[in-house]
C-alpha cells in the first residue's frame, strides 16, 4: 500500500517538474484555500460593539422612580401600590425627552405625597418595554386613577400644564354641596355635566362610578379638561335644574334646552355618556394647541370659515379665572346668543322703544328735510348703539342723502308737490343687506318765512342740519320694532349675518412665534405664563386677536388703544368684520415682519453718506408701494419666488439688464418675492415669472410683459421703451399739485366710474343669469330626484325578482342534483344487473353443457349394457 503512494507521488512530482505552471496554480490555490478557511474561522460573531449599559435619566434627588433598564414588570407593581400614577416613557437620547425631564421633576416634587411618578426607558433593546411597546414619538405620559387607563396626556410638556393634568386626574369631579355652588358651578362659558346620586343608600350608588370613570373618559379626548363634571348629592340642590331622579346626568346648555341623558335609549356606560356629552355640548370659545410637530390641526379648524384667533396669558394653575378670557367668553356667549337667551336680565332694562332718529337736510332744497329713523324686525331687536349712529358726511353720508333722494322721496310725491306750509309723509324702506332692518323717513318742507326760528337759523351757517319735525305716525314704526338706543351691538350677530366668526384661544406664551407670523409685534423676553409689559397691541393684559379668513386668503389684526378696553375693542372688530362693507384693512405680512421687526426703520443719520443705489431694488411689503408709485420713474417690476426654478433662469437676464440702464435715472429695475411678501390684491399676478411696468406718470397704465414673447434682453429692452414714459408728460414741470393729484386726474376718475358702472351691470346680467340658471338646475334636481326615486323603486324591484330567481335556481339544482344521483345509482344498479345476467348465462350454458354430457354419457352407458346383455 505504502509503495502505491509513493510511486503516485513520485508520478505527481514528475508531472510537476515537467510543468512549472501546473506547480504555480496548485500553489496558488492552496494559499487561497488556506487564507478562506482562516478568515472564515476566525471572524467574530458579533462585528458591532455592544452597546453601553444604560444609566439613570432623572435625578437622583427627583422623586421619580427611573427604570433605566426598561424593567415593565415593575411597572404594574408600582401603579398597583399609588392611586393615581403617571408613568412618563423615555429615550434618553430625544432631546424633547430632555427638555420635558425638567418639566416632570418639578411637578413630581410638588405632587410627590399624591401621584407615583414612574420613568421607564423604553429605547434599551435588552429591555422588556422595548419588546412589548412600539412608540412612534418620545416622550410619552400615561396616567393611571386607580384601575381605570391609561390616560395619556396630549398636551405641552410644561409643568404648570402637566400638573393641571395630574389635579384634573385626581379630581375628575367637583362636589355641588348647595344650589349657590351649583349656580356658580354652571356660570362659566365651558360645556358643565352634573350627575345627581345620593350616597345614603350605600356609600357608592349604583352609576357613581360609571359616571366618574365618564369623567376620565372626557380626560383622555381633552387635556384641558373643559368639559367639567360635577357631582350632586342632596334633592333639593338638584331640583334647582329639575333632576328628581337618583343617578341622573344633566347637561348644561346656554342657548339650546338642556339636556338628560337617554337610559332607555342609549347604555349607561361611561363610554356612551362622554360621547353623548362631546355629541351635544355647546362650545363657543375653543382652545387651540398646536403640536411642536407637523400637524394639520390649524387647516383642519382654519378651512371650517372666518376664525378669530385670540392670544392669550394663561396659567392653568390659577384659582381664580382670567379676566382677561372672562371678557372674551362673554363676547363670544353675546355673539352666539340670537334669542337673547343669555341676556335676559339685560332684556328687562330695555323697555323704552323711543326711536332712534336723526334731521337730514337734503342738499338739492334747503327747505326739503328727512327725519330717519332705525327701525328693527322682532327678531333683529337685540339692541345695538351703532344702530343708532348715522355715518356722517365722510364716513358715508352722501350716500345716506342719496339713498333718501332716490329710494325715498320717489315714494312721497304727493306730500312734496303740496305747496304748503308744512307737507309731511312718511315711508318704510328695508336695508339692503339685512332684511330685519328697516328705515322710517318721515319728510316734510319747511317755509323760511313760515318759520322764523328755522330760518334764523339757516342764516346763521349752513352747520346746523337739525331741525325740530313732529314725531313721525304710529304706522311708520312698528311699536315691536323699535330699536333699543342702549345695547352692545354684538349680541345675536352670529344670526344676523354671512360672514360668521368662531372663536379661538391660544395660549400667547406657548404660540407667540405663530402670534409674530400673524401680525404680532414686541418682544416676550419675560418667563412663561407670567405677566409681560410691552406687547402686541400694546396693551397690558399681553393679548393679541385677529381675524383670519383662509377662504379669502386675507386676514386682519386688532390694534388697540390704550383708551380703550379690551371688550370694546374686540366688538368694534367684530362688527367691522361683519358689516357688508367691512373698513378693516387687509394685513399684510412682509420680510420685516417674519424677522420679528414689526417696528419702524431706523432712519439713516443725515450726515453720513448715502449708501449706493443698487443695482436691484429688492422690495418688501412696506416698500413696495413708495417705490412702485414713483410717479417720476420707470418702474420694471419682476415678480419671483425662491422655489420658482424658471425664475432662477432668468436672473442672469435682469442682471444683465439692470447693467445697461445703471446710468438712466429715471427707469428702475426692481424684483419681489411674492412668497414671502403680501402685497394688495391689484398688485398680485397669477404665476411667476411675471414681469411689469409701472410707467412714469401714467402708473394706472401699468403693462403686461407679453407672455407670448420670450424673456430675453431685446425684447425687454424694446418692452421698455415702447412702453415707458410719455414725452409729452416728461417735457411737463412737476409741481407740487402734479405729485399730488397727477395729471389727468378727473379724466381717470371719470373713466374708473365709467368701467365701474360697466362692472355693475354686466355683474346685474351674470346674476339674473345665475338666477335662471339655478332655477332651472333646481327643476333638473327635482326631475333626477323623482326619476332616481322611480330607479330606485325598479331596482328593488327588480332585487326582490332575482332573490326569487336565486331561490328557484337554487331549489332547481338541488332538484337536479338528486335526479343525477339517481339516475347515477340505477345506472350502477344496471349494470350490476348485467354483469349477473351474464354470469347466469355463462352458468346456465355451462349447466346445459353438463347435462348434455351427463344424458350422452347415460345413452352411452345404456348401449353399452344393451349390447353387453
Amino acid at each position: 500500500m505504502l509503495r502505491r503512494v509513493r510511486q503516485s507521488l513520485r508520478q505527481v512530482l514528475y508531472l510537476m517538474a515537467r510543468r512549472p505552471a501546473l506547480l504555480c496554480g496548485a500553489i496558488v490555490l492552496s494559499v487561497l484555500l488556506i487564507l478562506a478557511v482562516k478568515f472564515t474561522c476566525s471572524r467574530a460573531k458579533n462585528v458591532v460593539a455592544a452597546a453601553r449599559p444604560p444609566l439613570r435619566f432623572f435625578s437622583a434627588e427627583a422623586p421619580v422612580v427611573d427604570l433605566y433598564l426598561g424593567q415593565l414588570d415593575q411597572v404594574e407593581r408600582l401603579r398597583s401600590m399609588a392611586e393615581v400614577s403617571l408613568i412618563f416613557f423615555y429615550a434618553p437620547w430625544c432631546a424633547h425627552s430632555m427638555a420635558a425631564r425638567q418639566e416632570v421633576q418639578l411637578v413630581a416634587k410638588k405632587l410627590a405625597k399624591q401621584v407615583q411618578f414612574v420613568a421607564v426607558n423604553c429605547w434599551w433593546s435588552q429591555g422588556k418595554c422595548r419588546k412589548h411597546n412600539r412608540f412612534y414619538q418620545y416622550p410619552i405620559v400615561h396616567l393611571f386613577y386607580r384601575r381605570f387607563g391609561p390616560i395619556e396626556y396630549r398636551g405641552p410638556f410644561v409643568a404648570p400644564y402637566v400638573e393641571s393634568f395630574i389635579l384634573r386626574v385626581i379630581t375628575p369631579l367637583t362636589y355641588l354641596p348647595s344650589r349657590a355652588t351649583l349656580e356658580e358651578f354652571l356660570s362659566y362659558h365651558e360645556p358643565r355635566v352634573v350627575g345627581f346620586f345620593q350616597f345614603n343608600s350605600s356609600p357608592q350608588p349604583p352609576g357613581y362610578i360609571t359616571f366618574l370613570s365618564s369623567a376620565l373618559q372626557a380626560l383622555k379626548r381633552d387635556f384641558r379638561g373643559v368639559v367639567r363634571f360635577g357631582v350632586v348629592t342632596n334633592r333639593q340642590v338638584a331640583e334647582a335644574i329639575s333632576l328628581k331622579e337618583d343617578g341622573t346626568v344633566y347637561l348644561h346648555r346656554r342657548f339650546n334646552s338642556s339636556l338628560i341623558f337617554p337610559r332607555r335609549e342609549r347604555n349607561f356606560t361611561s363610554e356612551a355618556i362622554c360621547s353623548w356629552v362631546f355629541e351635544h355640548r355647546e362650545t363657543v370659545l375653543q382652545w387651540l394647541q398646536p403640536p411642536e410637530t407637523k400637524s394639520r390641526l390649524l387647516e383642519q379648524e382654519l378651512t371650517k370659515g372666518p376664525a378669530l384667533l385670540l392670544f392669550l396669558p394663561h396659567n392653568p394653575l390659577a384659582h381664580k379665572p382670567n379676566p382677561v378670557l372672562q371678557e372674551v367668553a362673554d363676547i363670544a356667549l353675546r355673539y352666539h346668543s340670537c334669542d337673547d337667551k343669555y341676556h335676559s336680565s339685560l332684556d328687562e332694562s330695555f323697555t323704552s322703544h323711543s326711536p332712534c332718529c336723526q334731521s337730514v337736510v337734503l342738499p338739492e332744497s334747503r327747505t326739503s328735510v328727512c327725519e330717519v329713523c332705525l327701525s328693527l324686525s322682532p327678531r333683529g331687536s337685540t339692541g345695538s348703539s351703532t344702530r343708532c349712529s348715522f355715518p356722517s358726511a365722510a364716513q358715508g353720508g352722501d350716500a345716506l342723502q342719496s339713498y333718501l333722494r332716490h329710494c325715498c322721496l320717489h315714494h312721497l310725491p304727493a306730500a312734496m308737490s303740496v305747496k304748503t306750509a308744512t307737507s309731511v309723509g312718511c315711508s318704510n324702506f328695508l336695508n339692503s343687506y339685512s332684511p330685519f332692518i328697516q328705515y322710517s323717513a318721515c319728510c316734510r318742507k319747511v317755509e323760511p318765512q313760515l318759520n322764523n326760528e328755522s330760518s334764523s337759523q339757516a342764516k346763521e351757517g349752513p352747520d346746523i342740519q337739525r331741525v325740530p319735525l313732529p314725531p313721525p305716525p304710529p304706522s311708520s314704526i312698528p311699536p315691536s320694532s323699535a330699536p333699543r338706543q342702549e345695547g352692545d351691538g354684538i349680541t345675536g350677530l352670529r344670526c344676523q349675518t354671512n360672514r360668521t366668526l368662531r372663536f379661538y384661544v391660544l395660549d400667547v406664551a406657548l404660540n407667540w412665534p405663530l402670534a409674530v407670523r400673524l401680525g404680532a409685534s414686541g418682544n416676550r423676553s419675560t418667563p412663561r405664563h407670567q405677566e409681560t409689559g410691552a406687547h402686541a397691541d400694546g396693551s397690558g393684559d399681553g393679548s393679541f386677536a385677529t381675524i383670519v379668513n383662509l377662504k379669502d386668503e386675507v386676514h386682519y389684526v386688532l390694534h388697540r388703544s390704550p383708551a380703550t378696553t379690551l371688550t370694546e375693542s374686540l366688538e368694534a372688530f367684530i362688527r367691522n368684520f361683519s358689516a357688508p362693507y367691512s373698513l378693516l384693512q387687509r394685513h399684510l405680512v412682509g420680510e420685516e415682519d417674519k424677522k420679528g421687526g414689526g417696528g419702524e426703520a431706523r432712519r439713516p443719520d443725515q450726515h453720513q453718506p448715502s449708501p449706493p443705489r443698487p443695482l436691484i431694488t429688492e422690495l418688501t411689503t412696506s416698500s413696495f408701494l413708495p417705490s412702485v408709485m414713483d410717479i417720476q420713474r420707470d418702474v420694471l417690476l419682476f415678480y419671483y419666488t425662491q422655489w420658482c426654478g424658471f425664475c432662477s433662469v432668468l436672473n442672469h437676464i435682469i442682471i444683465q439688464l439692470a447693467r445697461l440702464l445703471q446710468g438712466n435715472s429715471t427707469i428702475t429695475v426692481a424684483r419681489v418675492n411674492v412668497a414671502r411678501n403680501d402685497l394688495p390684491w391689484e398688485f398680485m399676478v397669477d404665476h411667476v415669472p411675471t414681469i411689469l411696468l409701472f410707467p412714469r406718470y401714467r402708473k394706472h397704465l401699468s403693462v403686461k410683459f407679453p407672455d407670448d414673447l420670450p424673456i430675453t434682453l431685446p425684447n425687454l429692452l424694446h418692452f421698455i421703451l415702447q412702453h415707458c414714459g410719455s414725452p409729452h408728460y416728461t417735457d411737463k414741470p412737476v409741481t407740487s399739485s402734479d405729485q399730488a393729484d397727477g395729471p389727468g386726474a378727473s379724466n381717470v376718475l371719470r373713466a374708473e366710474f365709467l368701467v365701474l358702472q360697466r362692472e355693475v351691470q354686466t355683474l346685474h346680467h351674470a346674476r339674473e343669469r345665475l338666477s335662471q340658471q339655478l332655477a332651472q338646475l333646481w327643476r333638473e334636481n327635482r326631475r333626477l330626484t323623482f326619476y332616481a326615486h322611480s330607479l330606485g323603486a325598479q331596482n328593488t324591484e327588480l332585487q326582490r325578482e332575482r332573490h326569487s330567481l336565486e331561490e328557484q335556481h337554487r331549489e332547481k339544482s338541488r332538484q337536479l342534483g338528486e335526479a343525477v344521483r339517481r339516475l347515477q345509482e340505477l345506472a350502477d344498479t344496471s349494470e350490476s344487473l348485467l354483469n349477473e345476467n351474464t354470469l347466469l348465462r355463462i352458468l346456465l350454458k355451462a349447466l346445459k353443457d353438463r347435462t348434455e354430457a351427463e344424458v350422452e354419457r347415460k345413452e352411452a352407458e345404456q348401449k353399452r349394457s344393451h349390447m353387453a346383455s
